[in-house]
């Protein structure tokens, strides 16, 4: 602590000398990372060939590229004018605006590209090939702009896609055909939010290998309680339906269906009708079986089902995977090139989510490496030989590469420097684009030799605040959880001109559920500039990486289980303990923000610790457990019916009389993910008990305030902290 004292104190020294800058504006603050103040990036990296990166210029007007046969020296490919006339001449149905490269370039081959891009009109989505040696552009399809989540067949061929809740399918000669013609808006076919979108589901439907086949969901809603949500733009407001199945009630019925080009013939697969989840979906290599993940409803039992894809029959259970407390399955299996028998899975059952590799069905070994979380397989090299990924180390802090071997398991780490590596690595893993960052680097990018670990550094970010902005200190600390012997990721910002004197008020900013992870040992550590603005205006702005949170394995998160919010609050609190340790600490101002699973902390802590919180602002809070939906409460929580004691312990309807400070609700009216009722009803509940809340209502917006709509959320909660956490008693 003395250490850490001195150093503060020479911060406050130097300070002036170092940062004689501005402030952000709020419009800064909210929008600027993304562009007054966006760090220098490769932008849009794709492999060309085993040896080339192509990307966009900073400007995204042109394509540009590296090559090792040139020194990986920077050469024009093409720019967005050129691109812009070239389609324009040679597609004449329709006209093209360009202004900038389409974001979904992608390298087919060597020679050619591959994109999407709406007409002028924005009637139609327009599928192009184009041929870099001789500039022609091809139409591979065209699409209505209305339709949406289209999947085209590896072979090019044929294209699927969402027309309201129904499937259709066209070939290159633009002949469309129904899939499906469900008239009942409760049954909806091949939508990627099925499930809403849990279980890493991220796509309803999938192109057999053979690219004659489409496999897809069915997600019948029937029997799923609508749910009403106002529309406030018509003179006479009006209801919108979705369908919402919260926590104990009757959920979707999830089948999955073959579709077959040539006989336009449907296949049922036999997955039963219980009340279960499908996930993990994969076609084999071969395209005769199709691999399906059945979970059941407590999210506690998982089948790896092999399904016949000529008759729907199940073939055979792989495997079976059991927990006291949640299974998760988080993506579906990826084959092993050269070898159509083994396939890798990922779980979590030892501790860490790693890759476990099976053959002919029958488990080889696990894959992974000590405590390393596998958070992204990025491929094979071209013998199959090794498997690559981004790895979690750190104590959840850094990203690196990793490759291991499937025959022995012997795993190499590849990138060394601590921080966050993002990566692009070519197809055969010979080469990878690095871009790194950790607390001190804001973006070093480099090409490297998987083999030799050789790298040419291509860009070196300049810090984009110096000589403009006064950028307060931030630092990341390491605490004790309230078990005693876990730690703790924090992240601290200092106020500008820190005065070690002084005392300052606190901002604690919280999410602390599940799947998320607020501080990374990259640059800004995690957070965005609206913490730096608060810093700026006087605040200690602190963070704590609770139990429950993402990225430190199993036992880390499944703490949360059936008791939500309880291990997280107290570990929040010991965050307070440290903080009231610190001298310059004003004790009697602190105040603590956060949105969706941090509104609902921001709620409990509020509630429960009131003399210690005399501020919140909690956005889109969940206020009870048994309102929200079914995939993502149940799983932490099980049924009311189940656990009626977790859902008392857990709710804040029946704690809203413990308020005893300022608290801000706000909430989207269109939120369909956490239901406006929530905020109703505790503001019900406060006043039943002469409890005043403050409240403040986004019409138009959802789950979240996005756009420039954000300027005016962030400034409302700055005012918040402003106006009853002032900045006094700071001498």
């Amino acid at each position: 602590m003395i250490k850490q004292i001195k150093l503060l104190a020479f911060i406050c020294l130097t300070g002036n000398l170092l940062f004689a800058q501005r402030n952000f504006t709020i419009q800064e603050a909210t929008l600027g990372l993304g562009n007054t103040f966006a760090t220098e990036r490769v932008i849009q990296p794709n492999w060309r060939n085993s040896s080339t990166l192509t990307f966009a210029s900073t400007k995204r007007d042109s394509l540009l590229e590296r090559s090792f046969h040139k020194d990986w020296n920077s050469q024009l490919v093409l720019t967005a004018k050129d691109l812009n006339n070239l389609l324009n001449e040679q597609i004449t149905e329709t006209t093209f605006r360009i202004p900038t490269l389409p974001a979904n370039l992608k390298w087919k081959n060597n020679n050619t590209i591959a994109f999407s891009i709406p007409d002028a009109e924005r009637k139609n989505i327009y599928l192009i090939e184009l041929t870099t040696d001789n500039k022609k552009a091809e139409v591979l399809h065209k699409i209505p702009f209305t339709s949406n989540n289209y999947l085209v067949s590896r072979n090019g061929e044929y294209i699927a896609w969402l027309n309201g809740n129904n499937i259709e399918i066209a070939d290159r000669k633009g002949h469309v055909t129904a899939v499906t013609t469900d008239t009942d808006k409760a049954i909806v076919n091949g939508s990627p939010d099925t499930h809403r979108n849990e279980f890493g589901v991220d796509q309803g439907m999938w192109w057999s290998p053979k690219q004659d086949q489409l496999l897809y969901y069915r997600n019948d809603q029937t029997d799923v309680s609508d749910y009403p949500i106002p529309q406030w733009e018509t003179r006479v407001a009006e209801n919108k339906n979705i369908k919402y199945p919260m926590a104990g009630m009757t959920n979707e019925k999830v089948t999955l269906h073959i579709y077959d080009i040539y006989t336009q013939q449907k296949t049922t697969l036999n997955t039963g009708d219980k009340d279960q989840f499908l996930t993990m979906v994969t076609w084999d290599p071969s395209g005769n079986y199709v691999y399906v993940g059945l979970l059941n409803r407590e999210q506690n039992h998982l089948k790896l089902n092999k399904y016949n894809a000529a008759t729907g029959a199940l073939e055979s259970t792989i495997f079976e995977e059991k927990s006291p407390t949640y299974t998760e399955p988080s993506q579906g299996l990826v084959f092993v090139p050269n070898n159509s028998k083994s396939f890798i899975y990922m779980s979590e059952k030892d501790g860490y989510r790693q890759p476990y590799l099976y053959t002919e069905d029958k488990f080889i070994r696990n894959l992974g490496f000590g405590n390393v979380i596998a958070a992204e397989l990025l491929g094979f090299d071209k013998e199959g030989k090794y498997l690559y990924y981004k790895g979690v180390t750190n104590q959840g802090l850094d990203r690196q590469l990793f490759k291991v071997n499937l025959k022995n398991g012997k795993t190499e780490q590849i990138t060394t420097e601590s921080g966050t590596h993002n990566l692009v690595v070519n197809e055969d893993k010979t080469y990878f684009l690095d871009q790194f960052s950790n607390i001190t680097t804001p973006n070093k990018v480099s090409i490297v030799n998987t083999a030799n670990k050789k790298s040419v550094e291509i860009l070196n970010a300049k810090n984009p605040y110096e000589g403009k902005v006064t950028m307060p200190e931030m630092e990341l600390i390491t605490l004790k959880a309230a078990d005693g012997k876990t730690l703790l990721n924090g992240r601290i910002f200092y106020p500008t001109n820190f005065d070690i004197n002084k005392k300052y008020p606190v901002m604690v900013y919280v999410y602390g559920g599940p799947h998320a992870q607020l501080i990374t040992n990259s640059w800004l550590g995690g957070a965005n500039l609206f913490f730096y603005y608060m810093a700026q205006n006087g605040y200690i702005v602190f963070t704590v990486d609770n139990r429950g949170s993402a990225n430190r394995g199993r036992d880390f998160e499944h703490v949360i289980h059936r008791k939500l919010g309880q291990a997280e609050m107290a570990d929040q609190m010991e965050g307070i303990k440290y903080l009231e340790s610190l001298p310059f600490v004003n004790k009697d101002k602190i105040g603590v923000y956060g949105w969706s699973f941090g509104g609902f902390m921001t709620t409990s802590l509020s509630v429960t610790y009131p003399e210690i919180f005399k501020v919140g602002v909690a956005g889109g809070p969940v206020m009870d457990w048994k309102l929200y939906e079914i995939m993502y409460g149940e799983r932490y929580m099980d049924t009311p019916e189940e656990n009626p004691e977790g859902y008392k312990l857990t709710s804040l309807l029946n704690k809203a009389d413990r308020l005893n400070n300022k608290l801000l609700i706000i909430h989207g009216a269109q939120d369909p993910v956490v239901l406006q009722q929530h905020s109703m009803l505790f503001l019900e509940e406060a006043i039943k008990a002469n409890k005043q809340v403050d409240y403040f209502l986004y019409p138009t917006h959802e789950h979240n305030v996005y756009g420039k709509d954000r300027v005016h959320l962030n400034t409302k909660i700055a005012n918040y902290f402003f106006d009853f956490l002032e900045k006094s008693n700071q001498e």
